[in-house]
């Protein structure tokens, strides 16, 4: 046998281990998320037999001020999640990136609640922000009597409430990603700018900040898709309430479906949630990279 026709063998290997998987993945993931696809256009109610009702339920939701509100809430939480997330996490890795002796300590508890259930630290907030709860007591041994509420419960606050925690959460997970670019920054480089009298603000304007663009990318992607999917944080603090003041895309799903028995129309709104986070994910992605290449 050639040397070329081994080679040839080699290569084809991997792929013929990797096809099980493929297959597995094709029927038990996309398939699936076919066949959701096709119900969005029917009217199933998850027990007859559902009828083709072409665009009805994408009209109906565009109609319905409740489901337009979602609309609105998922994008809020989304921008201001992605925001606060990346800016916070910035933050951390760059004080973390210092040889501070209890830095390793630091990293690990501030990237602990990432590998915490969402479900659990939603349960555990909402303890902290109910009526008697820790934050409400803190509030009034400060004096500041007036600023306690419950807060999960006000409809000024329940959406806020959420972005708090799922900011609390995954800020972390942004500081991980931030520190691994940083680690990656050739040190010589901000010690050939201080000995040339550059500041402290302007070497990070200049240096760090722009070699950190491929870890922003990965961390702006990631912060954007849990935001926009978020669901285990709102149920367990607000379950979309009061009224629909904390509603999102996801909780009409979940409602829509398996509380009120429209399978059709929740799958409208999960088709919509897919579009909208391929089509921000893949927009805001696109942006990135270009910026990567300019950089």
């Amino acid at each position: 046998m050639s040397s070329s026709s081994r080679k040839a063998r080699r290569q084809r290997a991997p792929l013929v281990w990797a096809l099980p998987a493929v297959v597995v993945a094709f029927l038990f993931h996309y398939a699936a998320v076919a066949a959701g696809g096709w119900y969005a256009f029917t009217d199933w109610n998850g027990l007859t037999t559902p009828n083709y009702v072409g665009l009805a339920n994408f009209r109906a939701i565009l109609t319905n001020p409740d489901a337009v509100g979602a609309l609105v809430n998922t994008l809020s939480l989304a921008v201001g999640f992605v925001i606060a997330t990346n800016v916070i996490g910035l933050m951390l890795a760059l004080a973390l990136n210092a040889k501070l002796r209890s830095r390793f300590f630091l990293r690990s508890l501030f990237f602990a609640p990432v590998a915490i259930s969402s479900l659990a630290i939603g349960y555990v907030w909402q303890f902290i922000l109910e009526a008697r709860g820790p934050l409400n007591t803190l509030l009034g041994l400060l004096g500041l009597q007036s600023l306690q509420r419950v807060w999960t419960a006000d409809p000024t606050f329940s959406l806020w409430s959420v972005w708090l925690v799922m900011v609390w959460q995954f800020a972390g997970l942004c500081m991980a990603f931030y520190l691994a670019g940083l680690q990656s920054i050739p040190v010589e480089l901000n010690e050939a700018a201080a000995v040339d009298g550059a500041s402290s603000w302007r070497r990070f304007r200049r240096i760090t900040f722009p070699l950190l663009a491929p870890a922003a990318t990965i961390s702006i992607s990631v912060t954007t898709i849990l935001g926009l999917r978020a669901f285990d944080q709102v149920m367990s603090l607000t379950r979309g309430g009061p009224g629909y003041a904390s509603e999102t895309l996801t909780t009409q799903i979940y409602k829509q479906t398996f509380v009120f028995g429209n399978f059709g129309y929740g799958a409208a709104f999960a088709l919509v949630l897919t579009f909208l986070v391929l089509a921000v994910s893949g927009t805001q992605l696109l942006v990135l990279r270009a910026r990567e290449n300019r950089l």
